[in-house]
């Protein structure tokens, strides 16, 4: 009975640990290298940086780090390490070509960059698509190099790869029109159909190579949408035509005269609720790309045109329909969708898939009303614009036009990549400053060339192995030209199946095993490191209390991943610097992984015992950092106890202040906010330095300032870094004071106060007002003079011209020249006095 009991508790000590004989090791930082703990080689070369030695006798760890493990990577032989580095290599590089027309049979590619290698291949591509062209005279663009790449990534090593974009010139266009044809629209159509040959001249400026078509919807076919009266389903509205859902009227063509008759003979109809079935039309106009008319190397442009809000999945649950859209074409040789009334609307999120599958730009052209809604959908439609359209659809080129010049002038970088792939993309776009992360840029022209870097890296490997190979595109959007990344993972080692380093029933595996990379893979019933132990072997140490080398059944690694299972018996490994030691039945235990704190093994207050800090006396912490006791964070001279004076928490001895920018210092004792103390202290820094003040007698000083004293300096300057307070005033005397007051790292107050006050000097009165009348009588005496000598200078200068005037007189002074006497004497001249 013992005997069976004993049996059967050995089968499942065996049981437990073959089942984990696949195992996937944990990520544990062994001395901070997480390559020494990795067990098989594929699990190694997945972990960054690491590689593999395959030797089959190797005592040393095989998975290591080669610039930090330079021992084992020495004594490694080169032809059995295994470090795998990323690979990427060009496939298909055809130069950048703008496209346009060929003169004669003469190529016009511009070229990019590309390794000389290159140029055998491209000059076969450029024939080739040379000959292809000769008949139309017509170059077919290359707007993105490389096209095709391989890579061969490790597990989270990210590689960058360059690529270039240039937008060609005369690309050809294929624009459809897609407008919604309900009643509202009625005048619409007739200006749309009146600008129809100004649409097609305005295109034709900017490609050569255009073509136009036109469709029209309405709405599904059933109730609430639409009036299923016999009569309604005839003429729903004066002059309409019957309801539909959505009708192909122009396949795209170069023929554009016919584009503004069939527009202007298309029929209006009508329907019951405010929104339309766009969404249906939508989805029929880029899945039937045959009927459409579609071209593979076109930019492709869908104008959609309403004044309506639209219905999207769900919505046919209303009518009865309940069935998905399949997102698959169901247009009749007419061109009418036949399965309106079948399948619900698309969702947002089909429409989005399919205008990425097929490169397509939607321009929302729609109404006032409605173009916030739709400038809302264009974030989760790619490569959508949305533009306001007029009442009467009467700016249609123009907005057509702005649009694509928008469309054309940026270019937005997407990729298909898994979810095992992480793409991040870089690029100084047309600026000359650093590299950016960024997948859009703006601003192009023809012939500017783009360069972005896309940084591939692998996250994790999947678990289906069919998918270490994976084939992804890397596009600009709205543009049907890809770069195709074909991606292998590089997951395992090549030395894991069969060939030289891979050896069934070898011998170093006694003969019950397979030699993988150096190391033994067990058959069944067989373990350890050279499959030396078997359930035989186990029984017998059963009876020896044998105890496994885990240390129970969720444990992954023998050994906790640091030693070797020897039949039961771990040995521990032993560590390059003799200090270090791991120790323990399991080897769990050790004297160098501990916490550190800024690098010092348990901060150098205590040491570290399997893994956990033994502290010394007074510390505690995981990494012996935090004071146990809680008397640093006192401030001294506060005999209450009050931990960091009230305004914070001691954490490790150390204050943390509550209030940031407020209560600061070693106890949280300072605040910067707080009102000052200079009216408080200013009679005591008086009394003490210069006798002055409140306290005038010394005694009283004495008693009233016992709190410090100042210290006297020449010139007071405050130290910001230690929180002081500026003061200053005027005393009685009519004298500047200044000091300044802080406390220090003990919570003590101190002061600095100039030695010397700043008074005004003293001021003589008498003296002063003596001087000032004296100015004034000699400022008088000496106006007065000056005014008796300007006098005197007048007169003589006036009696002076007087005495001139008098000596030039022609008459007597004592005769007054216009008196004239009342008789005139005359005289005979011929009278002689006879």
């Amino acid at each position: 009975m013992f005997g069976s009991l004993r049996w059967i508790i050995t089968i499942l000590i065996i049981t437990s640990i073959l089942s984990k004989a696949n195992y996937a090791p944990p990520e544990r930082l062994t001395g901070m290298n997480p390559c020494l703990s990795k067990q098989s080689c594929h699990e190694c070369i997945q972990t960054p940086h690491c590689a593999w030695c395959a030797a089959p006798t190797f005592s040393e760890k095989r998975c290591f780090l080669p610039n930090i493990n330079t021992k084992i990577f020495a004594t490694c032989p080169a032809e059995y390490t295994w470090n795998p580095d990323n690979v990427y290599s060009m496939v298909r590089y055809r130069p950048l070509s703008k496209g346009g027309y060929a003169n004669g049979s003469t190529s016009s590619y511009e070229y990019s960059y590309m390794n000389s290698s290159s140029f055998s291949t491209s000059s076969q591509s450029s024939s080739s698509s040379s000959s292809s062209s000769s008949s139309t005279g017509r170059l077919e663009a290359v707007q993105i190099w490389p096209q095709e790449v391989k890579l061969k990534l490790r597990i989270n090593e990210a590689h960058r790869m360059t690529f270039t974009y240039s937008q060609a010139e005369d690309y050809p266009v294929d624009l459809y029109y897609l407008m919604d044809l309900s009643k509202s629209m009625e005048d619409d159509k007739k200006k749309l159909s009146d600008l129809g040959q100004l649409l097609v001249e305005s295109m034709s400026k900017i490609t050569s190579n255009f073509r136009l078509g036109f469709g029209s919807f309405v709405d599904k076919v059933v109730m609430p949408y639409v009036n299923t009266m016999p009569k309604s389903l005839i003429e729903p509205c004066d002059g309409c035509a019957a309801p539909y859902g959505y009708k192909n009227i122009m396949t795209l063509s170069k023929d554009t005269s016919h584009f503004a008759s069939l527009v202007r003979n298309a029929s209006v109809s009508g329907n019951l609720d405010a929104p339309e079935g766009g969404f249906d039309a939508i989805m029929q106009a880029i899945v039937c790309r045959g009927q459409i008319g579609w071209r593979e190397k076109a930019r492709r442009l869908l104008v959609f045109s309403t004044d309506a809000g639209f219905h999207y999945a769900g919505d046919g649950k209303l009518g009865g329909i309940v069935k998905p859209n399949d997102g698959e074409c169901h247009l009749d040789h007419t061109g009418l969708y036949t399965h309106s009334s079948l399948q619900d609307y698309p969702s947002i999120s089909q429409i989005n898939l399919k205008v990425k599958q097929n490169a397509i730009n939607i321009i929302w052209a729609v109404t006032e009303e409605q173009i916030n809604v739709y400038k809302r959908l264009t974030k989760h439609v790619e490569g959508s614009f949305a533009g306001k359209l007029s009442d009467d659809s009467s700016n249609v080129v123009e907005l057509i036009r702005e649009q694509y010049d928008a469309i054309s002038s940026s270019v937005e970088m997407k990729d298909t990549a898994s979810s095992a792939v992480k793409v991040k993309y870089f690029s100084k776009c047309l600026g000359s400053g650093p590299l950016v992360e960024t997948s859009k840029c703006d601003g192009l022209k023809v012939g500017t060339k783009v360069e972005f870097i896309a940084e591939i890296e692998v996250t994790s490997c999947p678990k289906n192995r069919s998918e270490w190979i994976q084939k992804f595109d890397i596009y600009p959007v709205g543009i049907n030209e890809t770069l195709t990344v074909n991606l292998e993972m590089l997951c395992d080692c090549e030395c894991e199946h069969e060939g030289p380093m891979y050896e069934s029933n070898s011998n170093k595996c006694n003969a019950v095993g397979t030699l993988k990379c150096g190391i033994c893979e067990c058959y069944d019933n067989y373990f350890g490191k050279h499959c030396e132990c078997s359930p035989q072997q186990m029984t017998g140490l059963l009876d020896q209390h044998y105890q496994s080398c885990r240390r129970d059944n969720t444990s992954l690694v023998d050994c906790s991943g640091r030693g070797t299972c020897a039949c039961g018996q771990c040995e521990c490994e032993e560590r390059e610097n003799p200090e270090e030691k791991i120790s323990g039945h399991f080897c769990e235990c050790d004297n160098f992984s501990c916490d550190r704190d800024q690098g010092h093994l348990c901060s150098n207050h205590g040491t570290c015992e399997c893994g956990q800090c033994v502290c010394n006396a007074g510390w505690t912490g995981p990494s012996c950092n935090c004071r146990s006791s809680n008397e640093t964070c006192i401030a001294p001279g506060i005999k209450s106890g009050v931990l960091c004076s009230g305004h914070g928490t001691c954490i490790c001895g150390e204050c943390k202040c509550d209030e940031k920018g407020k209560y600061s210092g070693k106890f949280c004792n300072k605040c910067s906010t707080c009102p000052s103390r200079c009216d408080e202290l200013r009679n005591c820094v008086l009394c003490q330095m210069y006798g002055t003040g409140n306290y005038t007698d010394k005694e009283e000083c004495e008693k009233n300032c016992t709190e410090f004293v100042p210290e006297p300096v020449d010139t007071v300057i405050s130290d910001v870094d230690k929180d002081e307070t500026l003061c200053f005033g005027i005393d009685e005397d009519d004298c500047k004071y200044n000091f300044v007051y802080y406390t220090d790292e003990f919570n003590c107050l101190k002061v600095r106060a100039q030695k010397e006050r700043e008074c005004p000097p003293q001021v003589y009165m008498l003296g002063i007002v003596l001087g000032v009348i004296a100015a004034i009588v000699l400022i008088g005496l000496a106006l007065l003079l000056l005014w008796k000598l300007l006098t005197t200078i007048h007169d003589r200068r006036e009696f002076a011209r007087f005495e001139k005037e008098r000596m030039m007189a022609k008459w007597d002074t004592g005769e007054n020249p216009i008196y004239k006497q009342a008789t005139s004497t005359f005289k005979n001249p011929t009278y002689a006095g006879k």
